[in-house]
């Protein structure tokens, strides 16, 4: 009877065992299964890559009379900033002032002033997926190959952005003979503050629009200090 009620006993130290061994396997496999990353369906990509990251920044600053148009351009997740304007090729009044007459010979890049927030009287970014991007800036260059001239009433600053903003599909204001703040200013209007180039138009003032967007106090040496054109 003693050595019955012993094997049952050692039977049921055995399944206990058994149990235990299985319980804790069972955790450890479940811990394995909190691990393990879910699978990401292959088609699925990242919400970045279907974003704009890219920018064309319409902007315009202060001058020694009505000011420069021009616009930044590139990447927003990087410091490098691209730069392009129509302005006579030459640091001195004289092209200036002739131009207003006959063409006179034009630069295309930046420009003294063109870098310094300081000087910004108007700014209007929009951003574009990679692809547009290609496009866009491809005509920016072919833009500034085909602008050998500057000539203030038919061919100015104003002119060569409005002309990058057309081929972005944007409303424009449709005269380049405005000051070069009031027709950013427009162009942004015009267009709703929208911020994506193939995106539907969203208001400006309900998506917390960036501090280079908004109008700063311009320094009273800033109207002496930047060439105008």
């Amino acid at each position: 009877m003693r050595h019955l009620r012993t094997k049952g006993r050692g039977l049921a130290f055995r399944v206990g065992l058994y149990a235990v061994a299985l319980a804790a396997g069972l955790q450890i496999q479940a811990a394995s299964a909190q691990d393990k990353p879910a699978a990401t369906p292959a088609s699925v990509q990242p919400q970045t890559a279907s974003r704009g990251i890219y920018y064309v920044d319409f902007r315009a600053r202060t001058a020694a009379s009505y000011g420069h148009a021009f616009v930044w351009y590139g990447r927003a997740d990087q410091k490098q900033i691209e730069v392009a304007g129509l302005h006579p090729a030459s640091e001195s009044v004289v092209p200036y002032i002739i131009g207003h007459v006959f063409p006179v010979p034009s630069e295309t890049g930046k420009s003294y002033g063109d870098l310094d927030e300081e000087y910004v009287t108007a700014s209007y970014r929009v951003y574009m997926t990679e692809a547009e991007a290609k496009d866009v800036f491809a005509f920016i260059k072919r833009l500034q190959a085909r602008s050998p001239m500057w000539n203030a009433a038919t061919w100015n600053c104003v002119a060569f952005i409005q002309a990058i903003a057309m081929h972005m599909d944007l409303k424009v204001p449709g005269n380049h003979l405005l000051y070069p703040e009031d027709w950013v200013n427009q162009l942004r209007k015009l267009n709703g503050g929208r911020r994506y180039m193939s995106s539907p138009a969203v208001a400006q003032a309900s998506s917390n629009p960036s501090a280079a967007a908004q109008k700063p106090a311009a320094p009273a040496r800033s109207q002496t200090a930047a060439a105008s054109y």
